[in-house]
C-alpha cells in the first residue's frame, strides 16, 4: 500500500511496510512517537517537488476541489503501477480511480496514518527541514487564502468605494472655493458673475483678467465666446464694483489656481473610476453607470455584499430613511433610492419613474452577481438587459400614445371618415341630418308684479272683447272710475246673477290673501276691472294678476247689494 501526502513542498509518495499494525487504529499513534519506529512503519518512495510558489498554489487549489492537477497525475502514474493509494480526501480518491484506474482507499486508519506522518514528516522526509518548512507553509497558506477570497488586483472593489468618496469629497470642496472666489471677486467686478456662469470658466478668467480694466485689452476668445467677450468688455466699462489692491488680485488669482488644480484632479480621478468600474463591474456599468455603480456597491459595502441582496433592496438602496420614516407613519414606501439618478429611470416620464426603477433594480441585481460571481469580464449581460429596459419604457410610453391616438399596440389607427356611416357592428349608412330651425323656441320674460307698467292680455277663447291697458297718468285713471261707475250702476237692473257671483269671488280673493299675507297695492289699476271683464270664465289665470284690483272694486259694490236688498223689500 501506498500513502499520498500533500507537503508544502511538493507531493510525497510513503510505502507502508507493515500493513498489519493498520487494524490497530487506537495504537496506531504510539508508533509514530518517535522517528525511529516511524521508519518502521512507512518509508519514503518518491517525491515530487514544485518548481515555484504559483505551481503549488494551482495544485493547492485543484486538491482543494478534489482534482488531480496535472505534475500528479504524471507523478502516480510512474509509482502506483498496480499498487493501492491510500487518500486523505475521498472525492480525491474517486477522481483518481476514474481517469488513471489506481485502486484509492479512504478510511479512519488511514487518517490516522496520515496523522502519524505529519507529525514525524521533518525526519521521514531527508533534506526537508523544519526551518525550510514553515515559510513554505505560511506562504502557501497566505497565497490559498488570498485566492479563496478571490482577491485578486483586478478584482478590488475598495478601490472603488475610495474613489467614490474622494470624488463627492472633491465636488463639495470645489464648489465652496468656488463660491469663495465669486463673492471675493465679486467685490471689485460684481457683474462677472452673471456673464460668466460656470465655475471653471469664471476662475480661468479672473485668473487671466485680473483687474477689471485689462478686459478690453486682452483677448478672452480661448476661454470664452465672442458674444460673452463683447458682453465682459461692456460690463467692465460701466462696473460698479470697488478698487482693490494689487495683494489682493494676487490672493485672489491663487484661489482661482487651487480651483483649477482641484478641476484637474477630479477628471483625473473621473477617468480612474471610469476605467476600474469597467473592470470590476462591467454589466452594472452599462445598465446604471459609473457613478450610480460606484456608490451602490460603496453603499453595500463592497461588490460580493451588494450580490447578495435582493432586487427590491438595490432598488431603496439609500432611502432608508425614508423607507423606515413611512413605516412608522404608514405613508407609502419610497419607490427607488440612489438608483433614481440612473439615466434609464431620468428618460422615463414621472408616473414611469417607479416602474422602470424596479425593473431596473430587477436586472442590476442580476448583472451585481454576474459580476461579482462569474467568470466572464465581458460587458453582454448588461447591454443586453438595457436593451429590453430600453424596449419596456419604449413600451409603456406607447401605450400611453395608443390610448390617446385610440389604439392599443401603441400605433395611431387611421380610419376613412365617413360622415353618414354609424359605429357598430351594422355600419348602417343614413343620410346626415340637417338643421331644424323650427325646432328652436324663445322663452317669453315674465316681469314681477311690482312693475306698474304690467299688461293684462285676456285669451281669444275665453272671452270675446279685448282687454284694457293699464293707464300711465292720474287724469286717465280718474276717467275710467267714473266710467266704471256709471256702467255699473246700469248694469245694476240687467245683470243680478253677474253681481252675485262677483260678490263669491270677492270673498275667495279676500280669503287667499290672508293665506298669503300680501299687502294689496295702493290704488293702482283700479281702472282695469270692467263689469264685462268679470265673468266666470276668466278664473285663475287671470285671477293672479289682478287680485289687487278687485280688492278695490269691493266696497262700491257692497254698496251695489245693499241698494238691491232694499229694492227688493
Amino acid at each position: 500500500m501506498l500513502v499520498l501526502f500533500e507537503t508544502p513542498a511538493g507531493f510525497a509518495l510513503f510505502k507502508v511496510l507493515d500493513e498489519g499494525k493498520l487494524s490497530k487504529v487506537e495504537d496506531l499513534w504510539k508508533e509514530f512517537s518517535t522517528a525511529e519506529t516511524a521508519r518502521q512503519v512507512v518509508t519514503l518512495k518518491a517525491f515530487s517537488k514544485f518548481e515555484n510558489t504559483s505551481e503549488a498554489l494551482s495544485a493547492a487549489t485543484l486538491l482543494i476541489d478534489s482534482k488531480p492537477s496535472k505534475g500528479l497525475r504524471k507523478f502516480l502514474r510512474v509509482h502506483c503501477d498496480g499498487e493501492t493509494l491510500a487518500v486523505a480526501d475521498s472525492k480525491l480518491g474517486n477522481a483518481i480511480k476514474e481517469k488513471l484506474q489506481i485502486e484509492c482507499v479512504h478510511n479512519n486508519a488511514v487518517m490516522e496514518l496520515m496523522r502519524g506522518v505529519r507529525s514525524q514528516l521533518t525526519e521521514l522526509i531527508s533534506g526537508l527541514g523544519a526551518q525550510d518548512l514553515a515559510p513554505m507553509s505560511l506562504g502557501l497558506s497566505h497565497s490559498l487564502s488570498r485566492y479563496k477570497l478571490k482577491f485578486s488586483p483586478d478584482k478590488v472593489d475598495t478601490m472603488i468605494i475610495q474613489a467614490i468618496g474622494l470624488l463627492d469629497d472633491l465636488d463639495k470642496e470645489l464648489n465652496t472655493y468656488a463660491m469663495r472666489v465669486r463673492e471675493w471677486y465679486g467685490w471689485h467686478f460684481p457683474e462677472l458673475a452673471k456673464i460668466v456662469q460656470d465655475n471653471i470658466l469664471y476662475a480661468k478668467t479672473v485668473k487671466l483678467m485680473g483687474d477689471r480694466t485689462n478686459a478690453a485689452k486682452l483677448d478672452l476668445s480661448e476661454i470664452l465666446s465672442e458674444e460673452v467677450e463683447i458682453e465682459l468688455n461692456e460690463a467692465a466699462m460701466i462696473s460698479m464694483g470697488t478698487e482693490v489692491s494689487d495683494i489682493d488680485l494676487i490672493n485672489i488669482k491663487d484661489l482661482c489656481d487651487q480651483v483649477l488644480s482641484l478641476a484637474e484632479y477630479r477628471a483625473q480621478l473621473y477617468d480612474y473610476l471610469k476605467s476600474r468600474m469597467n473592470t470590476i463591474a462591467p454589466n452594472l456599468t452599462a445598465l446604471v453607470g459609473e457613478l450610480v455603480g460606484a456608490r451602490l456597491i460603496a453603499h453595500g459595502g463592497s461588490l460580493l455584499n451588494l450580490a447578495k441582496q435582493p432586487g427590491s433592496t438595490v432598488q431603496i438602496l439609500g432611502a432608508e430613511k425614508a423607507l423606515f420614516r413611512a413605516l412608522k407613519t404608514k405613508h407609502p414606501t419610497p419607490k427607488y433610492g440612489l438608483i433614481y439618478h440612473a439615466s434609464l429611470v431620468g428618460q422615463a416620464a414621472p408616473k414611469h419613474k417607479g416602474k422602470i426603477a424596479r425593473s431596473l433594480a430587477a436586472k442590476s441585481a442580476l448583472a451585481i452577481r454576474y459580476d461579482a460571481l462569474g467568470d466572464s469580464q465581458d460587458n453582454t449581460v448588461g447591454l443586453e438587459n438595457r436593451a429590453k429596459l430600453e424596449a419596456r419604457l419604449r413600451n409603456l410610453e406607447g401605450r400611453e400614445l395608443g390610448r390617446s391616438a385610440g389604439s392599443a399596440k401603441g400605433k395611431p389607427k387611421i380610419e376613412f371618415y365617413d360622415k353618414d356611416r354609424k359605429k357598430g357592428a351594422g355600419a348602417f349608412i343614413t343620410p346626415a341630418k340637417t338643421y331644424n330651425p323650427s325646432a328652436d323656441s324663445l322663452l317669453g320674460r315674465t316681469e314681477p308684479l311690482a312693475n306698474k307698467e304690467e299688461e293684462l292680455v285676456p285669451e281669444p277663447s275665453q272671452t270675446e272683447e279685448p282687454g284694457v291697458e293699464a293707464p300711465a297718468m292720474d287724469e286717465e285713471r280718474k276717467e275710467k272710475k267714473k266710467k266704471k261707475k256709471k256702467k255699473v250702476d246700469a248694469e245694476d237692473t240687467s245683470m243680478p246673477e253677474v253681481a252675485v257671483n262677483v260678490e263669491q269671488e270677492s270673498e275667495e280673493v279676500r280669503k287667499k290673501d290672508k293665506k298669503k299675507k300680501k299687502q294689496p297695492l295702493a290704488d293702482e289699476n283700479t281702472g282695469l276691472q270692467n263689469g264685462e271683464n268679470v265673468e266666470v270664465g276668466k278664473k285663475k289665470k287671470k285671477r293672479k294678476h289682478t287680485e289687487p284690483d278687485e280688492e278695490e272694486t269691493e266696497t262700491p259694490k257692497k254698496k251695489e247689494k245693499k241698494k238691491k236688498k232694499k229694492s227688493d223689500d
